[in-house]
Parts: structure tokens; C-alpha cells; sequence
């Protein structure tokens, strides 16, 4: 007998304990996408009941919702991680939610509810949306036209004009009256139930818009996520790709944004998640894993809140407070890099 062992096959390594083969990345998008689907369908059929022509239309619309802030979110996350190469960071650092906190501070603050209702959903959409993503694009041009400024950089400009931002709400709101601030309160979390359906399809062109623009850079994402000077030896513009990706950073979050609320954790769990599923880290595997696990989040969680909850708490407060939890484990497990 030879003093040489050939290795088990890895059917007869399983059955011993040993170690089992790990769903391949195609495997868990095909897998994702099932549960995806049933999401959705339970969403629509389970208890509907009335007059359809009514309550289905209205299902429709928040289930189209969610499916466009999952995707926005979930794809803005992994390309913001990729290019600032920490898992631990999201769009939110840079101040997002605390500007638009600041928009609807500051329109309440000025022109009190009832003229911020006169405003109408579109103009405020757009003011929302558009001063958001002017705020991101004046911060990149200074940041990347310079010589000797970094990613690192940005994210402390962002961190700097948040805490800004939310200073500046701060006091505003506690000279609203007590109605005013009533209002306001109800803009401060993300909301699925009424959205304009004219704002929906809106949002739809321009997430459209800004896929476009990122499926242009697909080939270099890969590259990116290697390091700056690997990407620069590989002869990719670094800078001008990364405020690219940027952007359509800023135009995805800005329009989930503007269109539902802040949702400060939820690209930070979806996209830590879509990590764990993949493993081989290339962006065709983690980009739609992404998006589908926030469909299964959001949607599935709505069914959850409607059936089991009866509307007792909002998605948006279980969401954040799960990813605080995420948050707080990744700072203690060392994700910071």
C-alpha cells in the first residue's frame, strides 16, 4: 500500500465532517430571485379583499417603491464601497440624510405646512433632489480637481457638513410650534404608503438614466475594487471613473431619497450581506444579490408589518435599528480599514 493518500472525493469529505461546498454566486442570485418573487406576490394577494380596482392599483405602486429604492440603494452602496474600499461605509456618510432632514426643516421653518402642501409633491421632489445632488457634485469637482486630496477627505467633508446639517435642523426645529413640528416629524422616516405615482415613474427614468451611466464603467469596477494605484497601473483614469461613480452615486441615493425618506443602514446591511452570499467579491455576483436581498427585505418585511405587526411600527425604524445592531458589530469586529 502506498504511504501516499490521494484526497477523498468531496461527496465522501462531506459525509465525514469535513468541509461542504459553498453555493456557487449564480446558485444564490437564482435562489435570491425566487424568494424575490414570492415576496412580491404574497404582498399582492395575501388578505386582498375589497374593491380590487382600488386596493390592488395602491399595492402595485409601493411594491414598485420598494423594489426601486432596494435597487438604488443596493447598487449605490456596493459602488460607494467599492471605490472608498471600506465595508463599513455608505452614501449616508456623506451627508444625505441629514441634508434632506435639512430641506424639510428649513421649507416647514419658512413657509409652515400648509405652505409646504401648496408647494405640491413635484416642485418639492424636484427642489429636494436637485439640491442634493448639486451639494454632492460641488463636493467632488473641489475634492478631485486638486492635487493631494483623497477619498479620505471626502468622507471627512461629508462627515463635517452632516453633523453640519443636522446641527442646523436641530435648531430650527425646536423653534417650530409643536403642530408644525408634528408635520415634519412625519418626513423625517421613510415612508412606502403614499407615493405620487407621476414622482414613481419619474424616479424610474432617472435611476434608468444613472444605470446607463454605471453600465458604461461595469468593466472597470472590478479593477477599482484592487486599490487606486493597481486601477492607475492598469491604466484606468482613476479620478475621472471615480467621480463618474460618484455621481451616479449621488443621483441614486438622491432620488430614493427624495422619493420615500432617509433609510440611513439599509445599503449597509444588504450590501454586507450580498458580501457574505458571494464571496468571490466580482460586481455581476454582488450587484444583483444586493439588489435582491433589499426586494426580500423591504417587501417581505412590509408583509411581515402589515400581517403580523397590523401597522404597529414603521419598516424604516426596524430596518435602522437592525443596521445599528450591524454597525455596532462590524466597529467591534474590526471592518474599519
Amino acid at each position: 500500500m502506498s504511504a501516499r493518500t490521494s484526497p477523498l472525493p468531496a461527496a465522501v469529505t462531506a459525509r465525514r465532517g469535513g468541509p461542504r461546498p459553498r453555493l456557487a454566486p449564480g446558485a444564490w442570485i437564482g435562489i435570491l430571485a425566487v424568494l424575490a418573487a414570492a415576496s412580491v406576490a404574497l404582498y399582492l394577494t395575501v388578505d386582498l379583499g375589497g374593491d380590487l380596482g382600488y386596493v390592488l392599483p395602491r399595492r402595485i405602486n409601493r411594491v414598485l417603491t420598494m423594489v426601486l429604492v432596494a435597487y438604488a440603494v443596493g447598487v449605490s452602496t456596493v459602488l460607494f464601497q467599492t471605490i472608498t474600499g471600506n465595508r463599513i461605509l455608505t452614501p449616508s456618510i456623506m451627508g444625505f440624510d441629514s441634508l434632506y432632514v435639512l430641506i424639510q426643516t428649513v421649507l416647514v421653518f419658512l413657509l409652515g405646512s400648509t405652505g409646504v402642501v401648496a408647494l405640491g409633491t413635484g416642485t418639492r421632489f424636484g427642489l429636494e433632489l436637485g439640491l442634493m445632488v448639486a451639494f454632492s457634485w460641488v463636493i467632488y469637482r473641489w475634492l478631485f480637481t486638486g492635487s493631494g486630496r483623497s477619498l479620505h477627505l471626502v468622507l471627512l467633508v461629508g462627515i463635517v457638513f452632516g453633523t453640519v446639517f443636522r446641527g442646523v435642523s436641530s435648531l430650527l426645529q425646536r423653534l417650530l410650534e409643536p403642530s408644525e413640528f408634528v408635520v415634519l416629524q412625519d418626513a423625517m422616516f421613510a415612508s412606502f404608503t403614499n407615493v405620487d405615482t407621476g414622482l414613481l415613474r419619474l424616479s424610474f427614468v432617472l435611476v434608468g438614466l444613472a444605470t446607463l451611466a454605471a453600465v458604461a464603467l461595469r468593466r472597470q469596477f472590478d479593477v477599482l475594487a484592487l486599490g487606486r494605484d493597481t486601477a492607475i497601473s492598469l491604466g484606468v483614469d482613476h479620478t475621472r471613473v471615480v467621480t463618474a461613480v460618484l455621481v451616479v452615486c449621488s443621483v441614486l441615493v438622491g432620488v430614493c431619497t427624495a422619493l420615500v425618506g432617509p433609510i440611513t443602514f439599509f445599503g449597509l446591511i444588504v450590501a454586507n450581506l450580498a458580501y457574505a452570499l458571494c464571496r468571490r467579491f466580482r460586481h455581476r455576483h454582488v450587484l444583483p444579490i444586493a439588489v435582491l436581498l433589499g426586494i426580500i427585505a423591504l417587501v417581505g418585511g412590509q408583509v411581515v408589518l402589515e400581517q403580523v405587526f397590523a401597522f404597529d411600527t414603521a419598516l424604516s425604524i426596524v430596518i435602522e435599528f437592525v443596521g445599528g445592531l450591524l454597525f455596532l458589530v462590524m466597529l467591534l469586529r474590526g471592518s474599519i480599514k
